[in-house]
């Protein structure tokens, strides 16, 4: 890897991805070959780690850590965060192995960590739903669902992001050391909302670009209503705790300042 990249490490879960994986993978080492790769299978039933074995032999930036059983989106991305810390990475990064996020487009990603780029970033997102970004082949439910999920993330915790749920992304190593990654128990998209949320919190610069969605053209898609379920629960949940402690700050604020107003 150049010096003067920092290394980088793409992290890409499946379950059962055999054929889209591998021109997924090459796609990517072609627009970013400094960067190293791992898969992270749960036990595919199609073999795809088996196939992913394959290519890793004939690339040493491929690497692949076998899970027994699916395990869930947000568990393979802890545990593909901790390799990568374990391993002194400087920059992570989530991407899917279905072909609807563009290897192409991950270098406009990257730039944007830059500090040169515009201000320094500490996360990434591949943005769907700022000036730019767009989706392809979709069905309008799936644009209603998603356009919807983030307006309803936006209002009931205040984050300024339009495109919390998307999982195309890179993470300074740094704030995901800054955050409490044992603490994250959510599961399917959630998951990149909880992050986003996190990274925030800590203080982080949350940074969006535009991005081409590209609906799968293979296999099924995992979202579920128990997914959308878990995302309207916890979000929902994390939003009266925001809200109530922005309150809470906000009474204690005119209380302190009707007590300095009173006559001595």
């Amino acid at each position: 890897m150049a010096a003067d990249v920092p290394r980088t490490l793409v992290v890409v879960p499946t379950y059962n991805e055999a054929r889209t994986v591998p021109g997924t993978l090459a796609r990517l080492r072609a627009a970013v070959p400094e960067a190293d790769v791992l898969v992270v299978d749960d036990g595919s039933p199609d073999g795809t780690g088996e196939v992913v074995e394959e290519l890793a032999a004939q690339d040493r930036a491929v690497h692949v850590l076998h899970r027994s059983g699916k395990q869930g989106l947000g568990s393979a991305y802890l545990a593909g965060f901790r390799w990568a810390l374990d391993r002194d990475y400087a920059v992570v990064v989530e991407m899917d192995a279905d072909g609807s996020h563009q290897p192409e487009q991950l270098p406009s990603l990257l730039a944007a960590l830059d500090p040169s780029s515009g201000g320094p970033a500490d996360l990434v997102l591949g943005s769907r739903w700022v000036r730019g970004g767009r989706v392809q082949n979709w069905p309008l439910h799936r644009e209603v669902l998603s356009r919807g999920a983030n307006l309803f993330t936006r209002l009931a915790t205040g984050i300024p992001l339009n495109d919390a749920t998307g999982g195309f992304r890179a993470y300074r190593a740094s704030a995901l050391r800054a955050v409490d990654l044992a603490g994250v128990a959510s599961q399917g998209y959630c998951f990149q909302i909880d992050m986003a949320l996190r990274v925030h919190d800590a203080g982080g610069v949350v940074r969006e670009v535009p991005v081409l969605f590209v609906d799968r053209v293979e296999g099924e898609s995992k979202m579920s209503n128990d997914i959308v379920a878990e995302a309207l629960r916890r979000v929902t949940l994390w939003g009266f705790q925001r809200r109530g402690a922005q309150l809470a700050a906000l009474l204690r604020t005119t209380t302190a300042a009707a007590r300095r107003r009173r006559p001595s």
